[in-house]
């Protein structure tokens, strides 16, 4: 049967990403995932399609949420590590995603000053207030904290597969899942997630006590060409083959599924991914 075979937690928005055994899947996605954001010092957000190096700053955040570390994964750099108190008192700013505006908790000049020295511009960390009430589009709406769109993206590892093979046709060299920056990977010897692309056509999922509904499917954008251990684009892979194969009708290529959350809950890596409903696939 399909199970979840890794769950990723990116508590900065455009920063890398955590592997965790389990989670919690709140009503805003997986706990802590994309709560901050940084962003320039007019608030408009950072993001690796400008800002590649975001990539190599590491996010560890406490389970309850009051402690963010941010370490640098650049071994060139001597900028180490800077530990935070998070706080949701302060001041709110008004910071710019994508043309819209929220709110966002400055969290300090230390960890600014860090940013900065980290990404070479002015940068400051904010966090999403608890009044934050974005709702995402999509066939599904729901809650979203500082995401690109809906709050949980699902990939499986035989979407990814077929496209390795199909840049290895080109040439290319394959690509590991990380540059597609899932929450979560599902794979399957058998089930439906055997099947390239079959993510499309879920419509209403179950994983542990967390159920999911089908928002959109996950337009790519450049971030896919940033190599995330390096935190640089590395050539026109993959989209210049996901353009011969996977045009959305929407504009841009499509590779992966966007979720809300129905019912939160718990889920674990090796939980089985139950569809309790599909769909026609979209593209």
């Amino acid at each position: 049967m399909a199970r979840v075979v890794d769950l990723i937690c990116y508590p900065v928005k455009g920063c890398a990403g955590t592997s965790v055994s389990a989670a919690l899947m709140t009503p805003a996605g997986l706990a802590h995932d994309r709560s901050f954001m940084v962003i320039s010092e007019n608030g408009i957000f950072r993001t690796q399609r400008r800002h590649p190096r975001l990539a190599l700053v590491r996010p560890t955040v406490s389970a309850e949420g009051t402690r963010l570390t941010l370490e640098s994964a650049d071994s060139t750099d001597v900028h180490g590590t800077v530990r935070l108190d998070v706080t949701t008192s302060a001041p709110r700013r008004d910071v710019d995603l994508f043309g819209a505006t929220f709110q966002g908790i400055d969290q300090g000049d230390d960890v600014a000053a860090w940013l900065s020295d980290v990404l070479g511009t002015p940068s400051r960390l904010v966090r999403v207030p608890p009044e934050h009430d974005r709702i995402a589009d999509g066939q599904t709406p729901g809650p979203s904290g500082y995401a690109d769109s809906s709050a949980v993206h699902l990939l499986s590892r035989a979407t990814l597969t077929l496209l390795n093979r199909r840049m290895a046709e080109r040439g290319a060299p394959p690509l590991p899942m990380n540059r597609f920056r899932p929450n979560i990977v599902v794979d399957s010897s058998s089930d439906w997630a055997a099947l390239p692309h079959a993510e499309d056509r879920t419509r209403r999922i179950t994983i542990g006590s967390a159920e999911l509904g089908y928002a959109k499917l996950a337009v790519r954008c450049a971030v896919t060409l940033v190599a995330q251990d390096v935190g640089a684009r590395q050539g026109p892979e993959p989209l210049r083959t996901l353009a011969a194969y996977r045009r959305a009708a929407s504009g841009g290529v499509a590779f992966g599924t966007k979720f809300s959350v129905i019912t939160p809950g718990k889920l674990s890596v090796g939980d089985e991914v139950a569809v309790k409903e599909w769909g026609d696939a979209e593209l």
